[in-house]
């Protein structure tokens, strides 16, 4: 057979499958579509759309959002901060009789806005937590808390019966595990640490606690040695504690502030 006629037949009758020899000639330049490249303008429209991430158009409509959100879950925590300064301030008439008092309904505003950013916001969850993170938040506020209270026993021990002296050692303790950790946990570090570097919520929790102790121990601050001691010892902690967070998580920082609770008051509480 003529090889265009052997064409002519393979244009009419494409080869099947179980065809083994068959002779098939494509020109690589027919049927296909004209290729028209961008200009540079069209190009710089795109880079830009590729850079402040646009979507591309999309002709499927995009579903509805259908999650339920609380109206102050986007609210800044700055508002809840303030307020619990103004409350703590406000409850200081109430000393020195009616510290424990003041003690709960400060910490117990912190644990408000933390319970409801849990709940209803955007707080942060507490999922399941790896073995080792939760030894390092132990570790660490062992690290911390040991040296402060081998260097400043006998400043401990006064402070601790100065803020605390109307208590008995259980309901300390109970202060110390649960309602302390608790409020300043999922506020500073669960809701307030969110989008900010650790060392600015350090400074800020530093500046609440004190508010919180200082006017308790205003008569041991007379001596200047014990009012840098302490003030300082709120300001470790503190970054310690934030510090905790950033690089171990939620549930290792609250772990951490027990730890050091019980080493810097606890102990020098029971030791008097």
């Amino acid at each position: 057979m003529p090889k265009d006629d052997a064409r002519q037949t393979n244009e009419n009758n494409p080869p099947s499958d179980t065809d083994e020899n068959f002779d098939y000639t494509i020109d690589p330049l027919v049927g296909l579509p004209d290729i028209e490249f961008p200009d540079d303008e069209e190009l710089a429209e795109l880079e830009e759309s590729m850079r402040i991430g646009r979507a591309p158009a999309s002709t499927e409509p995009e579903p509805a959002d259908q999650t339920v959100r609380y109206r102050g879950a986007a609210s800044d925590p700055i508002f809840g901060y303030i307020l619990a300064l103004a409350i703590s301030f406000g409850l200081t008439p109430l000393l020195p009789d009616g510290a424990p008092m003041r003690y709960t309904v400060a910490w117990g505003v912190l644990a408000a806005f933390g319970v409801l950013a849990w709940l209803l916001g955007n707080g942060e969850r507490i999922g399941q937590e790896r073995p080792d993170q939760l030894v390092w938040g132990v570790m660490i506020g062992l690290i911390a808390g040991t040296p402060l209270y081998l260097f400043g026993g006998a400043t401990l021990i006064s402070t601790a019966a100065v803020l605390f002296g109307g208590m008995t050692p259980g309901v300390l303790l109970a202060y110390l595990v649960f309602v302390m950790p608790l409020g300043e946990t999922l506020f500073f570090r669960g809701i307030l640490q969110r989008g900010r570097h650790f060392w600015v919520v350090g400074v800020l929790s530093t500046a609440w606690s004190g508010l919180l102790f200082f006017p308790l121990i205003r008569d041991l601050t007379d001596f200047w040695a014990v009012a840098i001691f302490i003030g300082t010892t709120l300001a470790i902690v503190n970054m310690v504690y934030s510090w905790v967070r950033e690089r171990n998580g939620l549930a290792a920082a609250w772990l951490c502030q027990i730890v050091t609770n019980l080493i810097l008051i606890f102990l020098p509480f029971i030791s008097q």
